[in-house]
């Protein structure tokens, strides 16, 4: 207990040990004591010795404490010791040793030494295994150093650690259990850990979103009071950065999990912004920059479109142009809400208009573009500032050719209101102002209102700028030139070079305006020549690049300037090569690469402005071109103007075929559709055919009806007109019998058309009801009863042949006597009348003759539809003879199926009896054979105790 004292601050019995026995003798005591105490004392000793004596503890004393964390895990007191006491040698305090104001070699050697030992620590990843073991202890003086240690582990070598634990099973999750640790301070030390287990690994990015990070991150932020809370919320939006940064995967999950939606309450700021804490604006500013991350131009087009229509519906848009538009903002707040407004609104047409309608509260109001504009070409205010109104600017314009019009269309005589400021009026005042930067931003900005729009190229043409009292008016590209040639700063030089070449680039029209002023190639060609200075250099290549865009562009329409012209002009006073090495030092300068990377101007000085990220494209498009263009001989020229009119011409005729196509397309689609109209209407005849057909049918038996009334009318006037005598031997009572007979037939005749048209219908009946069951008998005695009823139908067809036989032969007979009668008769007054009644009786037989023969026609018809009868009787006959064949084959089939089943349960039968045999066999070799109603019995009996075990239970 001596040594105890010593060692904790009691007075010392002899002489002083120095640190490193110290440490010894504590190590040996911890390696060798059996009680637990003991080593708990002694953990507890190297722990107060470990900041001290960092080195000494850490080389004596890691392994033992590794031994303690393994075999004394009951005891929660000696492992919180040995977990600080491994922190204490492993991390590196940054404030204890800036407070103790060591110089920066003794910070050095301390963060080696802490490296040092983490790579002791994990060289066996047992021993993170074991931590991340320990961290699910619940025990405060245990969980809240193991998450100070494994912190300090990955910030001292963090992609090893990292690697360990996603290898691990449940590692990342364990982790994550202490963001719901009740224990603030847990919970908080839980945050600072996780922002260092996901810098630089997706995939434990990806695990961490999954868990449920994101949701458990933003209640942690709305319960600490959200840009109002305190370090908490920061140290939360820091892990939502590191999780979002890069990272589509957990980008689009934050997207689909709605969690865009909650971060609209962040920016909704009061209307008293004098309280601006230094907190909140961190808060604020990490919020912003959370946003960001996930409309970045880096990311996906198709996610970016997606974050900034959800951003735009959730109002989270409006809330952002609320806080630009606002008063009291911090300047870094301001300038970062216009940067991600920008961002925002960028490619996105929906979101570009609506920031269009933008105006600030300011009397009257004035869309938010001009009061940006105002601040970018206003030098008093801050640099950064400038920028990002720039960039928002250029934002705005990004493939929004709506916009880029509405931009042009304010420095158009047309539309200039004296009145009020606009959007041109600042632009061409920044473009000539004395200050280089405002004359660098507006020329980058009105660039970007012509970028790929070829209109506005054109438009901006037409722009005439009054220079002074009493001079005409100058156009827009002359006065850009003529302060081209007045020598003025690098940077505006600069800014108006990259506006001319993205004027004249791809127009030719702007091509002749530039070149149709004598002075323009002339100054160009004298400042390429010229041999100037490192600073001259890049404005030598934009004007070379100018020049050349001239050529590339020319449509040849000045003589004076044609393109083989200008590359004569070219070759004398330059050379082509020494062209070509000037054009080659914009993309050789060290701003070039830098401006390349990303559309956001951040330059850390306003002389470093001088690329524009959209020019660089331009440049890169445009310097192989025009290299090949001065070398290409007026030949190759040639050659290339006559494959492009082959070009032009192949693409006219393709053009003309789909236009062709294009036509019988349409053709085709008219003549389908008069198809269907005509079969439409083929449709309604064939309707209107069948009721006319109908009507037609009605009209002939309404005549048929007719008809015969008027033969009956006729048969009365006849018997009223003849008188009783008789005529050489034929009485008028005959005739009249004779009609009567006639007419009898002919109802006959009707009768049995009638009954023929039933039997026609009986027999489609029997057609449609035949099927191949057993009613072919029943069909067979329908079939006999029409064969009866055919043969009596044959029989009164022959009886009224027979009838009009005789007849025939009695008119014959009448005919014969009355032309014996008109012989013999004696002249006398009496004869002239005789021989009227004998012409009118021969007139009245013709009509019955012709009668007659009718009704024979009647007859001949009747006789044939009697076969045609016959025929429709014999096919139904086959009809039922084919239907009992295919019974018969069905019954036959039944019968095989009948015998195959017979001979199945023979050979069951057969089976069942050698099974039988063979148990019997069995039973009298001795062997027990269980019969199936044994079986059956057991089976039986456990159900019954199974039953009764339920009824106990019960």
């Amino acid at each position: 207990m001596n040594f105890f004292r010593g060692v904790m601050g009691g007075q010392p019995a002899g002489p002083q040990p120095s640190g490193a026995e110290t440490i010894q003798k504590l190590c040996d005591r911890v390696a060798s004591s059996t009680l637990l105490e003991d080593r708990r004392d002694a953990v507890r000793a190297l722990k107060s010795l470990s900041k001290k004596y960092r080195m000494e503890v850490g080389t004596q004393a890691m392994d033992h404490l590794v031994h303690i964390l393994q075999t004394d895990r009951s005891d929660s007191e000696i492992l919180g010791y040995a977990l600080d006491t491994l922190y204490n040698i492993i991390c590196n305090d940054e404030e204890e040793e800036q407070d103790e104001s060591e110089d920066e070699n003794a910070q050095k050697q301390a963060d080696d030494l802490g490296a040092q030992f983490t790579d002791k620590f994990i060289q066996d990843s047992e021993n993170v295994t074991l931590l991340l073991t320990l961290l699910e202890e619940f025990d405060f003086h245990v969980r809240w150093p193991g998450v100070k240690l494994l912190t300090a582990l990955l910030k001292n070598q963090c992609a090893q650690v990292q690697g360990v634990i996603l290898v691990s099973p449940m590692g990342v999750s364990r982790l994550m259990d202490l963001l719901a640790d009740s224990r603030e301070v847990i919970r908080n030390d839980g945050l600072l850990l996780l922002q260092q287990l996901t810098k630089g690994n997706a995939a434990i990015q990806k695990i961490v979103a999954f868990e449920n990070a994101f949701e458990r991150l933003l209640d942690i932020i709305t319960e600490e009071g959200s840009s109002d809370g305190g370090i908490v919320v920061e140290d939360c939006l820091l892990l939502l950065l590191n999780l979002l940064k890069n990272n589509s995967s957990n980008q689009n999950f934050f997207k689909e999990g709605s969690y865009i939606q909650r971060m609209k309450p962040w920016f909704e700021v009061g209307d008293d912004n004098s309280g601006w804490s230094a907190q909140k604006v961190t808060n604020l500013h990490l919020m912003l920059q959370l946003v960001r991350v996930m409309v970045s131009p880096v990311n996906s087009p198709g996610a970016t479109s997606s974050c900034q229509k959800s951003m735009y519906q959730c109002g989270l848009l409006q809330q952002l142009c609320t806080i630009l538009m606002a008063t009291g903002v911090p300047a870094d707040i301001l300038t970062e809400t216009i940067n991600t407004v920008s961002e925002v609104i960028r490619g996105s047409q929906v979101n570009q208009d609506y920031f269009a309608s933008v105006n600030a509260p300011s009397n009257p109001p004035r869309p938010a573009i001009v009061v940006l504009l105002m601040s970018m070409v206003n030098e008093r205010q801050p640099f950064v500032l400038r920028c990002a109104v720039l960039y928002c600017f250029q934002c705005f314009l990004y493939k929004n050719q709506k916009g880029q019009g509405e931009i042009v269309a304010t420095l158009l005589p047309s539309t200039i209101d004296a009145n009020s400021i606009s959007a041109g009026q600042l632009l061409c005042g920044g473009l000539f102002s004395a200050d280089s930067l405002s004359n660098w931003c507006a020329a980058v900005a009105l660039a970007h209102a012509l970028q790929d729009n070829l209109t506005q190229k054109e438009q901006l043409l037409r722009v005439q700028l009054a220079t002074s009292l009493g001079k005409p008016p100058v156009s827009l590209l002359q006065q850009c030139t003529n302060i081209l040639s007045q020598g003025s700063k690098v940077q505006t030089r600069v800014g108006l070079l990259m506006l001319l070449c993205t004027w004249i680039s791809n127009c030719p029209i702007a091509v002749t305006h530039f070149l149709h002023n004598q002075d323009n190639v002339p100054f160009l060609t004298g400042q390429i020549s010229e041999n100037l200075g490192e600073d001259e250099r890049l404005v030598q290549g934009l004007c070379a690049l100018l020049l050349g865009i001239c050529i590339y562009y020319n449509d040849n329409s000045l003589e004076n300037y044609t393109k083989e012209k200008l590359k004569q002009l070219i070759e004398k006073r330059i050379g082509k090569e020494n062209f070509v090495e000037k054009l080659g030092f914009i993309t050789k300068h060290e701003l070039y690469s830098r401006a390349a990377q990303k559309p956001q101007p951040v330059f850390p000085s306003p002389e470093q402005m001088l690329f524009d990220h959209e020019f660089t494209k331009l440049v890169k498009e445009l310097e192989g071109v025009i290299t090949k263009a001065v070398h290409k001989s007026s030949e190759e020229e040639k050659k290339e103007e006559e494959v492009k009119k082959t070009l032009e011409q192949h693409d006219s005729i393709v053009t003309q075929y789909k236009e062709l196509i294009r036509e019988q397309d349409s053709q085709i689609q008219e003549l389908k559709e008069q198809v269907t109209s005509a079969s439409s209407q083929n449709e309604q005849m064939q309707t209107t055919i069948t009721q006319q057909l109908a009507q037609i049918q009605q009209h002939k038996d309404q005549y048929n009806i007719l008809k015969l009334k008027l033969g009956k009318d006729n048969q009365s006037q006849a018997n009223t007109q003849g008188d009783g005598s008789h005529v050489n031997g034929l009485q008028t009572e005959e005739l009249t019998q004779l009609r009567e007979e006639v007419e009898e037939l002919r109802k006959q005749h009707t009768l049995l058309q009638t009954q023929l048209g039933d039997k026609d219908t009986l027999i489609n009946t029997l057609r449609s009801e035949a099927v191949p069951t057993a009613e072919g008998t029943a069909g067979g005695s329908d079939n006999t009863e029409l064969l009866k009823e055919l043969e009596a139908l044959r029989n009164q067809v022959q009886s009224q042949l027979a009838e009009i036989n005789r007849l025939q032969t009695e008119r014959q007979e009448l005919l014969r006597r009355a032309e014996a009668g008109s012989l013999d008769a004696a002249p006398g007054s009496e004869g002239s009348t005789d021989t009227a009644k004998v012409a009118e009786l021969e007139s009245r037989l013709a009509a019955q003759t012709s009668e007659t023969e009718r009704l024979q026609e009647e007859a001949r018809s009747l006789s044939e539809g009697r076969a045609g009868l016959e025929q429709q009787l014999a096919s139904a006959t086959s009809t039922v003879a084919i239907l009992q064949t295919e019974k018969a084959k069905l019954q036959t089939e039944v019968q095989e199926s009948k015998k195959e089943q017979d001979d199945l349960l023979m050979l069951l039968a057969d089976q069942d009896q050698k099974i039988h045999s063979l148990k019997q066999r069995l039973k009298d070799l001795g062997e027990t054979v269980e019969d199936e109603d044994d079986l059956d019995a057991r089976d039986q009996t456990d159900d019954d105790d199974e039953e009764d075990d339920e009824e106990n239970e019960d």
